[in-house]
């Protein structure tokens, strides 16, 4: 299939990259640290949300999830429903935390709850897997959609240019420049995925046709068998919601936007607004992927069976880049000017993604390290340092992107090295909030005895290539467990209990005071009753995903 995009969707491209780096540059705020890693605390619900939705929408949900939907069906949109009860608990009892304690990162507050051991560690951690992680893999997803464009261009180059492009308003203008953007973006993204996903469907005749196609199979299946190399049983109860609280309640990208709401409220209403754009995930990544085999999206013809097939399989056998599904879409079945607004906003997400990184590497490393070692810095020469050190992120990104195109698919790239690494740390914020007996030494030993258990798999796998027992999310609760049995026998064994843990471990009067603050808040902005009617909204659709088949 030859894939060409006129001159009329070029222009629509670079007025687009040109108006977003404007938008972003004249929204600003770097003048001091507060106004550059957190946008002064300033934001409301509806841009807090419409930036967590752009910063979310990473290359593993746009691309990703409709590479997974051609491979395997829908068995990949458990993450995406499963995240909306996810987010719930995290507004529910982190965030007074993280917002009212005037943290700038996530790892500060294992600092004050614990000591800078643990501290350190998860912000080093968050740094390696924010540039290897998420920085390559949307800097490499975005090279993969321009090159599929023009292909005459070196990959490289394109890799540079996109670094360019998000780079340039991040590193000047901080977080706040980094929201704005991510405002602007997630509308058009939101608008052209409902847009590409109305011609998925037309082009096979309607929704009726399109579940007929593959109501027999697991297609359609939320619950696999434990064989299932997507998402199998088990790991939708025990694996989904610790990989889950990871991503939504410790990840730095993500929180550091919520903690830049002028409120506490705010927060959760931004974060509840991305909770409801979750639910429809299924209709607008994963769905279209899967039509992409109805369409003989690559040009193979009928020599590809219509059965769930590995991504190394279609690969190595049928020469199927599924990270490629996505935009071959785009540009197989939308019109000329149509293309170039859906280019915009694949470019939207996966730019979004960057800039989120790059801000929470530079405010990572600038509070957790920089400003221990030289605590006397003024907030001009903070910002300072966060700019360089977003530059040299963004250069190693840069470097790194072209490997990725070694795994099979970016969901496997992405959600394996996190199930390894995520649940010890989840573990610790658990047992840490919930808990007041835990130590800092106990925390810091269920910290290190899981880094030590992910280390020694992730050698044996990767370094000498050796099969490793289980399916890699059947490891997240076994990590877990691990790591808070450590911290809980350290912490019992330990003499120099901690004294101060009043204000960082969740008690009764957390609750209390919060029913207070609502009291005064319009039923329609509580979050309490927007909560109880998301879940609703989950379960009536995992009921009708699961007993109608859809």
């Amino acid at each position: 299939m030859e894939l060409n995009i006129s001159n009329i969707d070029i222009v629509v491209i670079l007025l687009f990259v040109v108006g977003i780096i404007w938008w972003a540059l004249k929204n600003r705020k770097n003048e001091n640290a507060s106004e550059y890693f957190l946008a002064g605390k300033s934001q409301n619900w509806f841009v807090v949300g419409s930036s967590l939705f752009a910063a979310s929408v990473s290359s593993s949900t746009l691309m990703g999830h409709s590479g997974e939907g051609f491979i395997s069906g829908i068995a990949v949109f458990n993450y995406n429903v499963g995240a909306i009860f996810v987010i719930i608990f995290v507004s529910l009892f982190f965030l007074p935390f993280y917002i009212k304690s005037g943290i700038y990162t996530i790892p500060e507050y294992l600092g004050r709850r614990f000591d800078n051991r643990s501290r350190k560690y998860f912000s080093f951690i968050t740094i390696i897997g924010n540039v290897f992680l998420d920085a390559g893999a949307a800097l490499y997803t975005g090279a993969l959609i321009l090159k599929i464009i023009f292909p005459e261009i070196d990959m490289m180059w394109i890799i540079i240019g996109m670094a360019l492009m998000a780079g340039t308003y991040t590193i000047i203008g901080g977080l706040s420049s980094a929201i704005n953007a991510d405002m602007i973006q997630s509308i058009i993204l939101i608008a052209g995925s409902v847009l590409l996903s109305i011609f998925c469907f037309n082009s096979v005749g309607g929704w009726e046709n399109f579940v007929e196609h593959f109501h027999d199979g697991v297609w359609l299946n939320l619950i696999r068998p434990n064989s299932d190399t997507t998402v199998p049983w088990f790991s939708i109860f025990l694996s989904i919601p610790i990989l889950g609280f990871y991503f939504w309640g410790n990840n730095q990208v993500i929180v550091q936007r919520v903690m830049s709401a002028k409120t506490v409220n705010e927060g959760r209403l931004g974060f509840l607004f991305v909770a409801f754009f979750y639910g429809v995930t299924l209709f607008i990544f994963i769905a279209p992927g899967m039509v992409g085999r109805m369409i003989d999206l690559f040009g193979v013809g009928d020599t590809l069976p219509n059965e769930i097939i590995d991504g190394n399989t279609l690969r190595a056998q049928y020469g199927i880049d599924t990270n490629e599904v996505y935009p071959r879409l785009i540009l197989k079945l939308l019109p000329v000017g149509l293309i170039g607004v859906m280019i915009a906003c694949m470019v939207s997400a996966l730019t979004s993604t960057l800039s989120a990184t790059l801000s929470s590497v530079s405010t990572l490393f600038t509070m957790d390290f920089y400003k221990s070692w030289r605590p006397e810095s003024s907030p001009r020469h903070l910002v300072r340092v966060g700019q360089w050190t977003s530059f040299i992120a963004l250069v190693v990104a840069v470097l790194w992107a072209p490997l990725i195109g070694k795994f099979a698919s970016l969901v496997a790239y992405y959600q394996e090295f996190s199930s390894y690494l995520a649940p010890p740390i989840v573990g610790t914020f658990l047992v840490g909030l919930f808990w007041k007996g835990s130590t800092r030494n106990g925390a810091f030993a269920g910290l290190m005895s899981g880094l030590a258990m992910s280390a020694l798999i992730m050698t044996y796998k990767f370094g000498f290539g050796g099969v490793v027992p289980f399916h890699f999310l059947l490891w997240v609760p076994i990590l877990l467990i691990l790591s808070v049995l450590v911290n809980i026998i350290v912490s019992k064994c330990d003499r120099n209990k901690e004294t101060d843990v009043e204000t960082y471990t969740w008690n009764k009067s957390v609750w209390q005071d919060d029913t207070r603050e609502l009291k005064t808040v319009p039923w329609y902005k509580n979050f309490r009753y927007i909560s109880i009617a998301l879940i609703i909204i989950a379960l009536l659709e995992y009921w009708w995903v699961f007993f109608k088949k859809i």
